[in-house]
């Protein structure tokens, strides 16, 4: 296996990984009120966000921009509520004809700053696996497209269920929405929760309130 092959496959695995399934919340609730009608808006939406995380995922392996790890911790589950709880309140018509709904167009800008907050994160991993590596830019590009890769076959399965459902099992679109959105957002609140960095803000608030 090649270099190119290896991160090619690390940038695939990061994403899809189950264990670190922050990344892949997010993209379900990117698409989660969409089916495969709709792929047209949904690789606009997808392709904003990879605008996104492309630019900082280059800028922080490259040490161009700083960050703390921990404060991108923090967001990317904020990104996934806020995106969430944004689909919930997504006007889906009550007539079956799918092409008369509109998505908003603030959704595209949301999609690409959220991918800047999403690439620092991915950064985090690169730089922890490059080490001291002196060329970066060919493990930086396989990365990045093993990102994608992993991004697209998650967007794929979230349309061919959400087609099934919808459109031959006849659950109505906005239920489907509702009940995934609302998982999504139940997960992110659990790992805003759960984050180290909240808790220590919580415990520093009550204690001046003390």
């Amino acid at each position: 296996m090649t270099e190119f092959q290896a991160y090619l496959q690390l940038g695939f695995e990061h994403i899809t990984d189950p264990n670190g399934y922050d990344h892949i919340l997010f993209v379900i609730a990117l698409c989660a009120i969409y089916t495969l009608r709709d792929w047209k808006k949904v690789l606009i939406l997808v392709t904003a966000f990879t605008l996104g995380h492309s630019v900082t995922l280059a800028l922080a392996t490259l040490r161009v921009v700083s960050f703390r790890p921990d404060v991108i911790e923090l967001l990317i589950p904020i990104t996934i509520l806020i995106t969430a709880v944004v689909n919930m309140f997504h006007r889906i018509p009550k007539t079956t004809l799918v092409t008369q709904e509109k998505s908003s167009p603030l959704r595209y800008p949301l999609a690409l700053g959220f991918g800047l907050i999403h690439g620092l994160g991915f950064s985090t991993y690169l730089q922890s696996l490059l080490g001291e590596e002196s060329s970066i830019f060919e493990p930086l590009l396989a990365f990045n497209l093993g990102l994608e890769l992993g991004q697209i076959l998650i967007v794929l399965i979230v349309l061919i269920l959400a087609f099934g459902l919808i459109e031959l099992a006849r659950i109505p679109k906005r239920t489907w929405n509702y009940i995934l959105s609302g998982i999504i957002a139940g997960m992110a609140l659990s790992l805003i929760l759960n984050n180290e960095l909240f808790q220590s803000m919580l415990a520093t608030l009550f204690s001046r309130n003390n």
